[in-house]
């Protein structure tokens, strides 16, 4: 049988839009079952609390439970890779942290390519790291520290949460950018007992982890990262201020596996975008001394290839290898 040309037309028409009208629609149905937010850290910590926050709030928002999953593990690459593994449907997401940007230069072989196998759906929160020295040090600036490390070379221990950390680089950066000399002390466990107590005397702390320290007057705010100043301590100058062009920060977002519906992607990332523009939400995270850093997909990975450009030349700098 042979159709008229303009019934074959609209005929052909019909079907090419079939497709798309499907992903819409799976898009408008999603999330139909629970789905899981991968974090790469263990429970408690600000990547674990700022997931447990989105899901609650998009659980809320969507109708279906978003669980946390903690899987930590080689800087959180035993997490990364079983997202990059995952289905692209949707069901199975990834906290990003800064060490998914740091581990790219980090690490000779990984399973995966971050930032081919992993699509960005949202940026969450950002914070600053706060420069935290001992009581015991007499510096009471930033130039006051450089200087006394400059007069006591190989007398200053750094701590950090483990090679290759965000406050390990951080340290590093301070380092090659100021010239001195700081030794590393990598830790596994907490790091403040031996903060307080004078054994190291620098760390570069995460707001969230640091900030009662501070305000309890056990160890001494410095400076913090972050390009301008932080509303939890707004009388604590930047690093930037004594040293031109610093800046570091950490900050969280939420990804999930290559070809994952753009439909899918904008759904979740229109969501978190709502929660962060939410004044209840907004107090959560500034209690944890961090704030709302919404971005579109597209703008998120533009952030997350700057931060691994940066941090990779500071691993390269400072010849640092992974465990």
């Amino acid at each position: 049988m042979k159709l008229p040309r303009r019934r074959f037309l609209h005929l052909a028409a019909g079907s090419a839009a079939l497709p798309a009208l499907s992903r819409i629609a799976k898009a408008q149905a999603y999330p139909a079952r629970p789905v899981r937010i991968i974090v790469g850290a263990a429970p408690g910590g600000a990547a674990d609390i700022v997931a447990r926050l989105t899901g609650q709030w998009l659980s809320e928002r969507l109708g279906q439970a978003f669980v946390i999953e903690n899987r930590p593990g080689a800087d959180g690459n035993i997490g990364t890779e079983g997202v990059v593994r995952a289905l692209p449907d949707g069901y199975t997401l990834l906290m990003i942290v800064p060490p998914n940007a740091i581990s790219a230069s980090l690490y000779a072989k990984l399973n995966f390519n971050f930032i081919r196998d992993i699509a960005p759906v949202a940026s969450m929160i950002r914070q600053p790291l706060v420069m935290l020295v001992s009581s015991a040090v007499p510096a009471k600036t930033v130039l006051e520290f450089i200087a006394y490390a400059k007069a006591n070379p190989g007398k200053i221990n750094m701590a950090s949460s483990g090679i290759g950390s965000t406050n390990h680089l951080c340290g590093e950066m301070f380092k090659a950018m100021t010239g001195i000399n700081m030794i590393h002390i990598p830790y596994r466990a907490d790091v403040f007992p031996d903060l307080i107590g004078g054994q190291v005397q620098v760390y570069f702390g995460a707001m969230a982890a640091s900030i009662e320290y501070v305000r309890a007057g056990r160890l001494r705010a410095m400076a913090v990262t972050t390009a301008t100043r932080s509303e939890a301590l707004p009388d604590v100058p930047t690093v930037g201020e004594f040293v031109p062009g610093y800046e570091a920060s950490t900050w969280g977002g939420l990804g999930a596996p290559k070809n994952t519906p753009a439909e899918i992607i904008n759904k979740l990332n229109r969501e978190i975008n709502a929660g962060l523009a939410d004044a209840k939400l907004k107090a959560r995270l500034a209690d944890l001394g961090a704030e709302a850093f919404a971005r579109s997909p597209a703008e998120f990975r533009k952030f997350i290839a700057d931060e691994t450009e940066k941090w990779a030349k500071v691993v390269k700098f400072a010849g640092i290898k992974a465990d």
